[in-house]
């Protein structure tokens, strides 16, 4: 029945508070919105006085349509709305009919309330009369299937808006995202792995208008195929929300030989992900990203301490966001399950950083320690970090 909704109201929070900025936002969103409808027909997206409408020009596909919506940042609500193509009462009586018939397909037994925005003076009646004539019809037409009023807690809110030489008619709202369009913040590179962290802090930022690329960093024989297409798959749930990612692929492995042959074994996750962090900067300043997104939790592992972490970030200069700092864990994975990367997270693929873990790491590294085994890499691991990164594979996840 909802194939019958030809057009639909987005709800927006945070950028209604924008100010004068508004503008950049809203059309930042519309821009989203269009790229994302392309694929299943004709749409016509535009805004008008706080609102953004989207109108079916040609046939399309109603639940594809919302699930394609319902994943774009900066839309909080995705109201189905019926239209009355001309300013008389009879048509807007018409429309509302109508889009009780679509949206509630014959199930009536729920409150109601009616409440008119007439952004159109010149309509003859005021919005409480309005909200009195609609309100009495329905009951009218439908009590005796269980419809009932209820003016202070109603189960479905009928909104009437009367706006240009049209009515709207809405009364659904399925929920989005929320946050703020991808494209508004700026770019940032991700460290992307196979667990189940690095998805979730990826789509965090994403979520505040960032737009995101990646890095994963590929330790073949040691790292199977398989591995790396998880990654590519985690990558492609995310992109769903937060749109093309480009994920730029690290041949790690002889960069990870020559720090388990030259480094104390127990520093060698500290190490290694300084020098993660390194590349992940060098390719962050060549595709003019802002930032490094990580997906470390205080405390979860012996590399996430607090005295592991400033290590690891003192290896590079540019910030280092790490949305799931706070989270445990149970947490963490009920975020992956919210948003679809949790079963394929604990898919059995080990990363690289799993394979050569020590059985006793350092958890709490000191500075000076590090760099003197860090000197021991001089003159052996610049070319080959070099090398790795004028050789990385590019994959476009969407």
């Amino acid at each position: 029945m909802m194939n019958n909704i030809k057009m639909f109201l987005v709800r927006y929070a945070e950028i209604g508070t924008k100010g004068k900025n508004r503008y950049v936002f809203e059309d930042i969103l519309c821009k989203r919105i269009r790229r994302r409808l392309e694929p299943l027909g004709e749409f016509k997206v535009w805004r008008d006085f706080g609102r953004i409408y989207i109108e079916a020009l040609s046939d399309y596909d109603y639940d594809d349509a919302v699930a394609k919506l319902t994943k774009i940042f900066g839309i909080v609500g995705l109201c189905p709305v019926t239209v009355a193509d001309e300013l008389t009462y009879e048509a807007l009586q018409k429309a509302v009919y109508e889009h009780f018939e679509d949206t509630f397909d014959g199930d009536y037994n729920f409150t109601f309330k009616v409440h008119t925005r007439r952004i159109n003076k010149n309509f003859p009646m005021n919005s409480m009369e309005i909200d009195m004539e609609i309100g009495h019809d329905l009951l009218e037409k439908y009590e005796s299937d269980g419809l009932r009023v209820d003016v202070h807690k109603p189960d479905v809110m009928v909104e009437v808006e009367l706006r240009g030489e049209n009515g709207y008619v809405y009364s659904k709202i399925i929920p989005g995202p929320g946050g703020l369009p991808v494209g508004t913040n700026g770019k940032a590179m991700s460290l992307l792995s196979g667990g189940i962290d690095s998805p979730v802090a990826t789509y965090m930022i994403a979520k505040r208008g960032v737009e995101m690329e990646a890095v994963y960093f590929n330790s073949p024989p040691y790292t199977s195929a398989r591995a790396l297409e998880k990654v590519e798959k985690l990558g492609t749930i995310v992109s769903q929300y937060a749109g093309p990612i480009k994920l730029h692929i690290i041949n790690f492995t002889d960069i990870q030989l020559c720090i388990y042959d030259n480094c104390p074994h127990d520093q060698l996750t500290i190490i290694m992900k300084r020098i993660f962090f390194q590349i992940a900067e060098r390719l962050a300043e060549a595709n003019g990203c802002d930032a490094i997104v990580t997906g470390e939790s205080i405390g979860q592992v012996s590399s996430q301490t607090m005295q592991s972490l400033s290590v690891i970030d003192s290896a590079v200069t540019c910030p280092v966001y790490r949305p799931v700092i706070g989270m445990d864990k149970q947490e963490i994975v009920e975020y992956s399950q919210k948003i679809g990367t949790f079963e394929t997270s604990i898919e059995p693929y080990e990363d690289c950083c799993t394979i050569f873990v020590d059985k006793h790491p350092v958890t709490k590294p000191k500075m000076k320690s590090i760099e003197k085994s860090e000197s021991h890499l001089v003159g052996k691991v610049e070319a080959l970090i070099d090398k790795a990164i004028e050789e990385a594979e590019v994959v476009w996840l969407k």
